[in-house]
């Protein structure tokens, strides 16, 4: 189903190298916002030596924003040295086909992770790309984001009946 991730877990740091090797990824599409920082732009502990850890194992990466701020993405992408897409327009396919080429990678080998269902979930799965579904980082959101999130909820919570009910 499009609005349904492929996984879902609590952040980034939860998606371990061996579950990305076993699902034949390569390369990773970051969302920013409530993905790798919260409203304040703090990191979240652990998260740089993520990316650092899952670079030397050799996996590409590409942030995809929908944020207009490039000052915010940029200090972002700088941190972690990855190239970065600002003003995406997510869940519109372009930026996850313009990193799909930033990163040279067949879409059945890249995985986009991201806080919305909105943006992140169904442009990665409109894309035919593995789409990694996180809890945001913070309840501050913008107040679009905002708007979102109940309807988002009620779609996580049909999702985890969903999981549930396969597993029995």
């Amino acid at each position: 189903m499009l609005i349904y991730p492929n996984f879902y877990c609590d952040n980034v740091r939860e998606v371990k190298y061996e579950f990305l090797k076993e699902n034949n990824i390569k390369g990773i599409i970051l969302d920013v916002d409530n993905t790798l920082i919260d409203y304040y732009r703090k990191f979240e502990d652990g998260t740089l030596e993520w990316v650092d850890n899952l670079k030397k194992q050799g996996l590409k990466f590409c942030i995809v924003s929908n944020s207009n701020n490039l000052n915010k993405v940029k200090y972002v992408a700088d941190t972690l040295n990855i190239p970065f897409l600002t003003f995406a327009k997510k869940p519109f396919k372009t930026g996850f086909l313009e990193a799909q080429k930033i990163m040279g990678l067949k879409r059945e080998n890249i995985a986009a992770i991201g806080d919305q269902i909105m943006t992140d979930v169904i442009g990665a799965n409109r894309c035919k790309m593995f789409s990694i579904l996180v809890k945001p980082i913070a309840e501050k959101d913008i107040w679009v984001t905002k708007v979102k999130r109940p309807i988002e909820n009620k779609i996580i919570s049909s999702y985890l009946k969903k999981v549930k009910k396969e597993k029995v």
